[in-house]
């Protein structure tokens, strides 16, 4: 996919806000400082659109992008970072949940864990329920340029484990390399219709 546009639309704290309209949307989930900016900049080759921060947990909105006037990423608040405040907590649970619930244009979720580490509590309770709201997603793998060949293999299939997901279910990527982002691409196309027909917005 040739990415023409991407622009940085609104950031939502309620369904409220949400962009109108039927567009399908990929949805970027995961711990703070797991490495969602970098990931979302990284597919759509722009360096800044979505904002790195030095501070994990600083998200505290739903925040959509709008690309190639046809489709949306979506970053949601990063979750489990202990110096955020229990107020600014407890309200991103009910904010996600509401999301994820009542989002007819949510096509896929890209759910984000770091390669170097077993998945955290906060990370099997989003895989067990995203399978219980019967939501389609992918792991993802993050930062896989930090291991040699071996480890990835290894905290691959331990990650798969720990969540119970399957072989097709999980890519490893990195954003300093680029790796993986092919693969990626190909099935957030599927998630969404793309079919690379000239006449489709591309």
């Amino acid at each position: 996919m040739i990415i023409k546009s991407s622009e940085f639309v609104i950031s939502a704290v309620s369904q409220y806000q949400y962009p109108q309209g039927d567009e399908r949307e990929i949805v970027f989930v995961g711990r703070s400082n797991v490495g969602k900016s970098s990931l979302i900049n990284k597919l759509l080759g722009r360096r800044k659109l979505a904002h790195i921060s030095s501070n994990p947990g600083k998200t505290q909105t739903i925040n959509f992008y709008h690309i190639n006037e046809s489709f949306y990423f979506v970053d949601l608040p990063g979750y489990g970072y202990a110096k955020v405040a229990k107020d600014l907590r407890s309200t991103w649970g009910p904010m996600i949940e509401e999301y994820f619930l009542k989002r007819n244009n949510l096509a896929l979720v890209l759910m984000l864990v770091d390669i170097r580490h077993s998945p955290t509590k906060l990370d099997v309770t989003m895989a067990k329920w995203l399978q219980h709201i019967d939501r389609p997603f992918l792991v993802v793998a993050t930062k896989a340029d930090k291991l040699s060949h071996g480890a990835q293999m290894k905290n691959v299939s331990m990650i798969r484990k720990e969540l119970g997901i399957g072989t097709s279910s999980l890519i490893m990527t990195s954003s300093e390399t680029g790796a993986g982002m092919d693969q990626l691409w190909e099935r957030i196309e599927q998630a969404i219709g793309w079919t690379g027909n000239p006449d489709q917005v591309d």
